[in-house]
């Protein structure tokens, strides 16, 4: 098992991702999700070229322990994996390795004063970056009937989504986790694996901080930043981010002469029973790959 300065945080898939991305001796490294670095301490022993290499985290807790990891010998970015990305396009840059791992570190979950957790009181926030002003209070508070529900539905696959928007509606104003974590068990009753709220807050995590459409518009700009012959990983949490990336990556290959990328993983590689034994997070991890071709006539 790797350790890793953040004792909460185990990087999934690292063996597979280790394949894939298959890094060799002085490979560019763009990591647009670094969290807590547990990917890119390994991607960068074996690359062993740090000045080329640049670390993406939007979390300010994430930036401390990167830099003690790293020192100055990378750059490091504080911005969201979209932003980042469109920002290291226009400078011209391009790298031979894309990591996208995009999850909630653990710690985020954990965490009770960020609003995540289902089983700690807290707020209800759920914004990954503290300097966005758009909240789950907000959208649980001040948002339609017709809103709230399509959210459910879409980000959640909540099978009771008109149920429960009703009833955050009926219980007005809701300011913690507990509170709406309660009100959605009343309308689920009964007994279930899961607390019947993941749905629900999964829903507006995702809603709060836009996952699905920053995912949607950044994997163009992923493919953009690599080297003919550069290869992509990204490793996603559910079913919705998964078919956003094997959508794309199956828009741009195929024996089409105009293809983009060669499939690296014809479906997507998943935790093995030793992982899932010591990173029980690693359950719904799949990870998906391609490299960029190489044509002939361009660099």
């Amino acid at each position: 098992m790797h350790q890793n300065k953040h004792k909460n945080h185990i990087p999934v898939l690292l063996d597979e991702v280790l394949s894939v991305l298959s890094p060799k001796q002085g490979n560019s490294y763009l990591d647009v999700t670094a969290g807590y670095g547990g990917h890119a301490k390994e991607v960068l022993r074996l690359t062993n070229a740090l000045e080329k290499a640049t670390l993406v985290d939007r979390d300010g807790a994430a930036q401390a322990v990167l830099t003690e990891q790293f020192g100055e010998s990378v750059e490091l970015l504080q911005l969201d994996f979209e932003s980042a990305a469109s920002q290291l396009r226009q400078q011209g840059k391009m790298y031979d390795l894309v990591l996208a791992d995009i999850g909630v570190s653990s710690p985020h979950l954990n965490d009770a004063s960020r609003g995540f957790s289902i089983a700690a009181d807290g707020p209800l926030d759920m914004r990954m970056d503290n300097r966005q002003s758009l909240t789950a209070e907000e959208i649980v508070n001040t948002y339609s009937k017709e809103q709230l529900m399509k959210i459910l539905r879409e980000f959640g696959e909540e099978p009771k989504a008109a149920k429960i928007a009703q009833a955050i509606i009926d219980h007005r104003p809701l300011s913690t986790t507990k509170e709406l974590a309660q009100l959605v068990a009343k309308v689920w009753h009964g007994k279930s694996k899961v607390h019947p709220a993941t749905r629900t807050f999964q829903a507006l995590r995702i809603a709060v901080n836009d996952e699905l459409g920053m995912l949607e518009r950044s994997l163009p700009l992923w493919v953009d930043l690599l080297n003919p012959g550069g290869r992509i990983a990204v490793i996603s949490f559910h079913s919705l981010e998964d078919r956003i990336v094997k959508q794309y990556f199956g828009s741009l290959s195929g024996n089409r002469f105009d293809s983009e990328l060669e499939l690296l993983t014809k479906k997507p590689l998943t935790a093995g029973d030793n992982e899932l034994v010591f990173n029980p997070r690693s359950r719904s991890a799949k990870l998906r790959g391609a490299v960029k071709i190489k044509r002939k006539g361009n660099s």
